[in-house]
C-alpha cells in the first residue's frame, strides 16, 4: 500500500461527520470500528452507524468480524472495499505505454509495459490503452464496472481543468484532443490526465517521501521537466504549465536550438537528445538517451564527460530553483537517472556552490527510489485521490440512496 493513499490531499477537505469524512478515517486506519469513530469524531453512534451504512451500502466499505475480543463479541472491523473498486494508472512515453492496476488502498495489482509510440496519434494509442485496460481487468476477474477511475500521464503540456494536451511537441496529432471524452464513452469512471513529471512527481512523494513537504522531482530523459510537491500536494501553477525547466535558457549556449522554437534552453543542451547528437557527432552513434546510458555503462569517456557536464548544467538551473523555493529534497528521474552517480556528481557540485547555504543545509539530492513505476503510479495515485475525493464520495452515497428510495406518485 501507498503511504497515506486513502487521504484526500487536494484543497477540498471533507466535512466533518459527513460520509465522506467517516471513508476517510476508515481509509487512513484512524478508526476501524464503529465505536472507534464515534469516539475520534465525537458523533452519536447512532449518526455513526447510519454513515457506515450508507458506506456499505454503496459498496466502498466492507464490515468483517476479525477485530480482536476483550472479552465478548469481538468488535467488527471496518475496511475501504477494495475486492471491486480499482483504478487504473497510465503511462504513456514517447516510446512505451506503461499500465498499473491498483485498488484504490493504493495496493498495485497487476503492471505491464509495451513499446508503443505516442506519434501514432490518440486514436492507436488509446485505443491500445483500452485493451491494455480491460486485459489486466480480465486477468484479475474483475468487469469493467469495478473500474472506478483513470489517471494518465502524458510526455507533454496538459491543461489539467479539461484533460486536453496543449501543443505537445513530441505528440503529432495530440493537440487539444479530449482524452477524458475517449474513456468516459467506455467506462463509467472518473479520468484526470495529466504532464507525465507531474505524476512522477504524485508516485515519488506518496511512495517514497510522504512526509516530505516540499519536494522537486526533476525528470531527465529526451527532455528535462520538473514535478513540484508543495505542503504536501502537487503544484502545477494557474494553467498546468508549472515545472517547465526544460525551456529556462542556459547562459553560453547560443548555437543550440530547441524543439520550441527558441536557443539554448536546457533541454537543447542537456538532455537525453541532446546529448545522443554531440556523441554522434564525436563518433558514438547515439539515438536517444537510453544510448547514451549504455555507452556510460560501457564505460565510455566521452559520455561520461557529457553527462557530468549535463549534470552541472541542470544544477545551474536548480540552484536557482532551491534559492526560490528552498525544497527538502530533489529527485532525479527519467532515463539518466540510471547514470545517476555521473548525473548527480554534477548537479550536486553546482547547487552547492551556488545557492545559499541556508537552503542547501538540509537539502537531500537523491535518485528516485520509484524507478520506472515512477509515472505508472503517480498516474494511479492520482485516479484514487480523485476518486476518494470527498465530493465524489458524498456524491455517489447520494446517488446510490436515491437509486434505492421509490418514487412515489399522486393519486
Amino acid at each position: 500500500m501507498v503511504s497515506g493513499m486513502a487521504t484526500p490531499t487536494g484543497d477540498e477537505r471533507a466535512v466533518p461527520g459527513s460520509p465522506a469524512d467517516v471513508l476517510t478515517l476508515i481509509g487512513a486506519g484512524s478508526a476501524t470500528t464503529r465505536a472507534d469513530l464515534a469516539r475520534v469524531t465525537g458523533l452519536a453512534r447512532s449518526t455513526i452507524s447510519q454513515r457506515v451504512d450508507q458506506l456499505i451500502e454503496s459498496r466502498l466499505v466492507s464490515e468483517t468480524e476479525d477485530g480482536e475480543s476483550t472479552g465478548g463479541r469481538p468488535p467488527r472491523r471496518l475496511r475501504l472495499r477494495t475486492a471491486d473498486n480499482v483504478v487504473a494508472g497510465v503511462d504513456l512515453g514517447a516510446t512505451h505505454c506503461r499500465i498499473s492496476l491498483m485498488d484504490i488502498s493504493g495496493r498495485t495489482l497487476a503492471t505491464h509495459e509495451d513499446p508503443l509510440l505516442i506519434a501514432e496519434g490518440p486514436e492507436t494509442v488509446l485505443a491500445h490503452v483500452d485493451r491494455r485496460i480491460r486485459g489486466l481487468l480480465t486477468d484479475a476477474r474483475l468487469t469493467p464496472e469495478a473500474l472506478k477511475a483513470i489517471g494518465i500521464g502524458v510526455p507533454g503540456p496538459v491543461e489539467f481543468a479539461t484533460g486536453r494536451p496543449n501543443n505537445p511537441p513530441i505528440m503529432p496529432g495530440w493537440n487539444a484532443y479530449p482524452i477524458p471524452d475517449y474513456f468516459a464513452e467506455r467506462y463509467n469512471a472518473l479520468v484526470k490526465v495529466d504532464n507525465d513529471v507531474n505524476v512522477m512527481a504524485l508516485g515519488e512523494h506518496r511512495s517514497a517521501f510522504p512526509d516530505t513537504d516540499y519536494l522537486l522531482f526533476v525528470k531527465v530523459g529526451t527532455g528535462i521537466g520538473c514535478g513540484i510537491i508543495a505542503q504536501g500536494r502537487l503544484h502545477r501553477g494557474a494553467q498546468g504549465s508549472a515545472g517547465d525547466i526544460g525551456h529556462i535558457r542556459v547562459s553560453g549556449h547560443d548555437e543550440a536550438g530547441c524543439r520550441c522554437g527558441n536557443s539554448a534552453c536546457l533541454e537543447a543542451v542537456a538532455g537525453g537528445g541532446a546529448l545522443a547528437r554531440r556523441l554522434t557527432e564525436l563518433g558514438f552513434p547515439a539515438e536517444s538517451g537510453s544510448d547514451v546510458v549504455a555507452l556510460v555503462q560501457a564505460g565510455n569517456t566521452q559520455a561520461l564527460r557529457l553527462v557530468r557536464e549535463a549534470g552541472r548544467l541542470i544544477g545551474e538551473v536548480l540552484a536557482s530553483l532551491v534559492n526560490f523555493f528552498n525544497p527538502e529534497v530533489i529527485v532525479i528521474g527519467g532515463v539518466l537517472a540510471k547514470v545517476h552517480d555521473h548525473l548527480l556528481a554534477g548537479i550536486r557540485e553546482t547547487i552547492y556552490r551556488r545557492s545559499l547555504p541556508l537552503a542547501t543545509h538540509h537539502l537531500a539530492i537523491v535518485p528516485t527510489r520509484t524507478g520506472a513505476d515512477a509515472a505508472a503510479t503517480g498516474a494511479g495515485i492520482l485516479a484514487i485521490e480523485h476518486f476518494l475525493a470527498p465530493d465524489n464520495i458524498n456524491r455517489i452515497v447520494t446517488e446510490t440512496e436515491s437509486s434505492r428510495t421509490p418514487t412515489s406518485t399522486g393519486g
